[in-house]
């Protein structure tokens, strides 16, 4: 009878165990699928860091393209030989007219008088137009004239200074002397005394 009672119980502890290693085998299978999640994270995590870093390569390209463009470096790639073209046609067709020497008197609040001398060449766009230049050249000179003796030592003072009175001049050019076309004031020689 002990014989059979261990038979029992060795019949129940089998079946015991039969349960068991089928919960254990979920388990082992609990385990696979937590390593297979873990796995399979890790891959999306790689998939991830991948289409990050390819990401920020576009995105450096892109920058420095944009960057290159806007800076002017890739015109001569883009262009090189019709800016090239143009720039030859300009200088070949270049036509310089000097003007007299101009000297006035600046404005001076409650300070001794200051004098400007300046030599003026202004940049024609075909030589016919000299002969136009020169008919017109008083007007030139009138407006040229109104606008300097307005002007204080300080308005002369830097490039900034020099460059607006390059553009202000033109400007009055310009408007002097239309339909003539003129591409530029260039001052030779100017002495603020």
């Amino acid at each position: 009878m002990a014989d059979e009672d261990l038979d029992d119980e060795t019949d129940e502890d089998s079946e015991e165990d039969a349960e068991a290693e089928a919960d254990g085998d979920g388990e082992d299978d609990d385990d696979d699928d937590e390593g297979g999640e873990v796995s399979d994270k890790t891959k999306g995590g790689g998939k991830k860091k991948l289409l990050i870093i390819l990401g920020l390569v576009l995105l450096l390209i892109v920058g420095g393209a944009v960057a290159a463009y806007f800076t002017g470096l890739l015109d001569p790639l883009l262009n090189g030989d019709e800016s090239q073209a143009e720039e030859d046609a300009l200088l070949k067709d270049a036509v310089f007219y000097d003007m007299e020497e101009l000297m006035v008197t600046l404005s001076a609040e409650g300070r001794e008088a200051t004098f400007l001398k300046v030599k003026i060449t202004l940049e024609l766009e075909k030589q016919e137009d000299i002969p136009k230049i020169e008919s017109l050249l008083p007007r030139v000179i009138g407006n040229f004239q109104i606008y300097l003796r307005e002007l204080r030592v300080e308005d002369l003072k830097g490039s900034a200074g020099m460059y607006r009175l390059r553009e202000e001049l033109l400007r009055r050019v310009i408007a002097s002397v239309a339909p003539i076309k003129v591409n530029d004031v260039l001052f030779k020689e100017m002495l603020v005394q």
